[in-house]
């Protein structure tokens, strides 16, 4: 068997054991190990053991990571999410399905200090299932647009699977952020069409709230000053070049931590939660990013993703045939696998086929990650939807019943990013 076969074959084993469950961490460093072995003997497969793991952690590009993971943990325990549920349910929570609609734009606000969709998921769900249960929101109108809004998170900056993109590909962090914005606030404008359609249709799924006055609406938007403040700072400094993204990463730590002593929420417990639950989501993180580094110097010998590039370049069909192929694949992969482990798995397969196709690599990341956001709400896996479940204790065929509509509205924005690439590189292209 030669290298490229035993490259196809680590793939196999690989979708194998994610299947059994696997951590993807372990399944990717285990077969990437074993095959750089059989390609390259024992001594040299060793030999990436004792070097791969400093060489990624001793770069300072990952520290980006756990610092914007520590931001967010910090304006979670502070109570951002919550207040800023109430001001933008006061803004919106008067018009026909506008509590469903306030539950997208607080996602929306909330991806950018969290950087994480099931967070966002999990935390909208305990604030906002409620209050629509007590108007009588139809359950699957409910859950299906906590569910979807929570994929925003993976989109707006910052984002932990923009920043390992642009780690794999060397693509700038701060454009790939700059590249989710407007995409994001679009695929949340999509979401809130749906809702405003559904509830025309059926008022019955989303009844109005209590009206309130011009006052009550700017006091609340008011109150939205720090997560404000946080984002202008955070993404502003990274558009402007005044920081570089770590940089602006332990910025937006240190201020969400002030906010959180300022809003007198800096308890011994808030702090052990925000520092461990930040510990133990950077470790899975960090484990992920080395298995495939290993497993990225497996494909490397085996030179597989440069004979698939060149093989599928040659083939007598437009570009973007082989574009919407690659899209396709990743949005079946999203039915079965978990977002971070399709982008870790696939990205050093399809990219050197990208820039042999002549595409923009960040244009190119924002629709990887936009394709395998929808995994998120798609059967049989549905992270957001076994989260919501968890917590609602919501039947999971509700919810997908609920998120299906804006499944439609997902493939309807990444059929426009596709057509209009534009939409994307706008901001990156303004940058210096």
């Amino acid at each position: 068997m030669g290298p490229s076969e035993a490259g196809f074959l680590g793939i196999f084993v690989m979708l194998i054991l994610l299947l059994l469950r696997m951590q993807i961490g372990i399944a990717m460093g285990l077969v990437g190990f074993l095959g750089f072995a059989y390609v390259t003997g024992w001594g040299p497969a060793f030999g990436i053991l004792k070097t791969v793991p400093y060489t990624t952690f001793a770069s300072n590009d990952l520290s980006v990571i756990p610092l914007f993971i520590l931001m967010g943990s910090f304006a979670f325990v502070a109570g951002m999410s919550e207040d800023l549920y109430r001001s933008v349910r006061t803004l919106f929570g008067n018009l026909r399905g506008g509590l469903a609609i306030a539950t997208v734009a607080a996602c929306a606000c909330f991806a950018a200090i969290s950087g994480s969709s099931l967070a966002t998921a999990a935390t909208l769900a305990k604030v906002a299932m409620p209050e629509m249960k007590k108007f009588n929101y139809d359950t699957a109108l409910a859950t299906g647009s906590i569910a979807s809004g929570g994929c925003i998170g993976i989109l707006i900056p910052p984002s932990v699977i923009l920043i390992i993109y642009g780690i794999i590909t060397e693509q700038s962090i701060g454009k790939l952020f700059m590249a989710g914005f407007i995409p994001g606030i679009l695929q949340a404008v999509f979401y809130i069409i749906v809702i405003m359609i559904l509830c025309r249709r059926n008022p019955a799924m989303g009844p109005p709230g209590p009206s309130t006055t011009i006052n009550e609406k700017f006091f609340a938007f008011l109150k939205t000053w720090q997560v404000l403040v946080l984002f202008i700072i955070v993404i502003g400094g990274i558009y402007s070049g005044i920081f570089t993204p770590t940089e602006a990463a332990g910025i937006g730590a240190f201020i969400a931590f002030v906010f959180t002593i300022f809003r007198g929420k800096l308890t011994w417990e808030n702090l052990r939660t925000s520092l461990t639950s930040t510990a133990s989501t950077t470790g899975m993180l960090f484990m992920i990013v080395l298995g495939a580094m290993i497993l990225g110097y497996f494909f490397s010998v085996t030179r597989l993703p440069f004979e698939l590039a060149t093989m599928v370049s040659q083939l007598p069909v437009n570009r973007y045939v082989i574009l919407v192929l690659i899209l396709l694949t990743l949005m079946v992969l999203g039915c079965l696998m978990d977002s971070m482990a399709i982008v870790l798995l696939t990205v050093p397969v399809f990219y050197p086929l990208i820039l042999q196709l002549n595409f923009e690599p960040i244009w190119f990341g924002i629709l990887v990650v936009r394709v395998t956001e929808m995994g998120l709400i798609t059967p049989p896996v549905g992270l957001n939807v076994f989260v919501i479940q968890g917590i609602t204790k919501v039947p999971m065929h509700t919810i997908f019943r609920g998120v299906t509509p804006f499944l439609l509205a997902d493939i309807a924005g990444i059929i426009l990013l596709l057509a209009i690439p534009q939409i994307t590189m706008f901001l990156p292209n303004l940058m210096n």
